[in-house]
């Protein structure tokens, strides 16, 4: 009976407290399993001290040390942080910040000569002010994760005024794109009449491509310095290698990542016909400032750093770079680029679909607070944050099944290139350097992990290197 009476109770209840409560319980429902899964993940940092048989060739039980006390922090660290944005996200819906910082904005905005009809203005305050809330609550789990957890296993390269000065840059970086842009497409959905759904997918995607293609030669470096890889062997053998499966390389960058971390990395990015590769400092053995002898007249101020980095060799020789970069344009020959745009432009388009159909229901509104008026921002808020939040945990899960799929797939298409034996000696390496921790938990893995785990993509190299 107890049940029955839940039930009643339950369809009693106005429909917008029905929405704001099945909002935070699923909320927390996903917390939760997300909290059971990392749990089990600790239980494997815990337990697993000695370096299984099957890693014994790939990893020295000292790396393995390392990586497991690294993992295991940051696996606290996670926990954490996720119970505190949790917590701080659900005081933030009961006490109605919502409906408060937009009323805040309102008033600022009226000092400033703009009416309530001045609705875009509002919006544009409302966003300046929550983007400056969340940056300001992230500062301190950030600069701990930097200079704490990062600093600690010997990753973090930043000092703290480069800290904060890359903070305030990508801050402002950030509100000259997503103002602009916001303005735009709050003024499409206002003027779009019944079909301005379409007009706004239109808009995003027409940003996400001049981001895309502005993004790495006038974006990343006001954070990073870019520098052309000097020509050379390995330039030579990346050009090759492009040209023989039809990459339309124009240009070869080193990014100076060592100013921050010495975690290793290398991407591709380009439109059409005008490709680019990016490779961390990091990944190079060339130049990877661990590697570097310090000048004659340097080694008194460099005692301390010389210790840190005497017994550890970072980056890949040019073969196993090369291989890594098999992989990447592997990513690109297969069509996972152009597949994965594919997917979040038909995503895109269905969401603001549902958009146009849901905007008009007052009780969403109603249920965060808003009674009087529906301003359409806080509409795209509730409706792709919150009320869509049960299809994108599904979405994002598949889409990380699918990553696996491609990732597989990319080192096969290594591998077809001949470059087994270095990409399998690369993935080691570079687990090594990023100190990640081989042996996962199963569930863990499968929900979480956008790349196979390390093991299962040595094995499927391994088959069919012996053929």
């Amino acid at each position: 009976g107890a049940m029955a009476l839940r039930g009643e109770l339950w369809t009693e209840l106005p429909a917008e407290k029905r929405i704001f409560c099945s909002v935070l319980l699923f909320s927390w429902a996903v917390y939760l399993w997300e909290a059971f899964l990392a749990h089990r993940q600790r239980r494997v940092y815990r337990t697993t001290t000695h370096v299984p048989w099957e890693l014994g060739q790939i990893m020295d039980s000292e790396t393995f040390e390392k990586s497991r006390l690294y993992q295991l922090d940051k696996s606290t660290f996670s926990f954490w942080s996720g119970l505190y944005s949790e917590v701080e996200g659900t005081m933030i819906l009961i006490c109605g910040g919502i409906p408060f910082l937009w009323d805040l904005s309102g008033q600022i905005s009226g000092r400033a000569g703009f009416g309530p009809e001045y609705e875009i203005i509002q919006s544009l305050v409302f966003l300046l002010l929550a983007t400056l809330f969340s940056a300001l609550t992230g500062l301190p789990w950030s600069l701990y994760n930097t200079f704490v957890i990062e600093e600690k296993h010997g990753f973090n390269q930043q000092t703290l005024g480069f800290f904060f000065k890359d903070a305030i840059k990508k801050f402002i970086v950030t509100q000259c794109i997503l103002l602009p842009v916001t303005s735009l497409l709050l003024y499409i959905i206002k003027i779009g009449g019944d079909y301005f759904f379409i007009y706004a997918w239109l808009f995003t995607l027409v940003v996400s491509l001049v981001l895309v293609t502005i993004y790495a030669d006038y974006i990343a470096p006001l954070f990073d310095k870019f520098i052309p890889l000097p020509e050379g062997e390995l330039k030579q053998q990346i050009e090759t290698m492009a040209k023989n499966i039809d990459f339309p390389l124009t240009k070869v960058y080193v990014v100076e990542g060592s100013k921050r971390s010495s975690h290793s990395n290398a991407y591709f990015y380009g439109f059409f016909k005008n490709k680019r590769i990016v490779l961390f400092d990091t990944l190079l053995e060339d130049y990877s400032a661990l590697n570097k002898e310090p000048a004659e007249g340097e080694e008194g101020e460099n005692e301390e750093t010389k210790s840190k980095t005497k017994n550890k060799k970072q980056g890949c020789k040019n073969e196993e770079v090369l291989a890594v970069l098999g992989h990447e344009l592997g990513h690109w020959k297969l069509g996972h680029t152009v597949k994965n745009i594919i997917i979040s432009q038909m995503n895109s388009f269905l969401c603001f679909f549902l958009f146009a159909v849901l905007i008009g229901r007052k009780e969403l509104f109603a249920a965060f607070g808003f009674y009087e008026t529906q301003p359409t921002l806080i509409g795209l808020m509730i409706i792709f944050q919150f009320i869509f939040s049960p299809y994108n945990e599904i979405l994002s899960f598949c889409l990380t099944v699918l990553s696996r799929r491609f990732e597989f797939q990319a080192d096969a298409f290594a591998k077809e290139l001949g470059k087994a034996k270095d990409l399998y000696s690369a993935l080691i390496k570079l687990n090594k350097d990023n100190l990640g921790f081989p042996v996962s938990d199963w569930i863990f893995s499968m929900w979480h992990y956008s790349h196979p785990p390390l093991l299962e993509r040595l094995q499927a190299l391994k088959d069919t290197k012996q053929e």
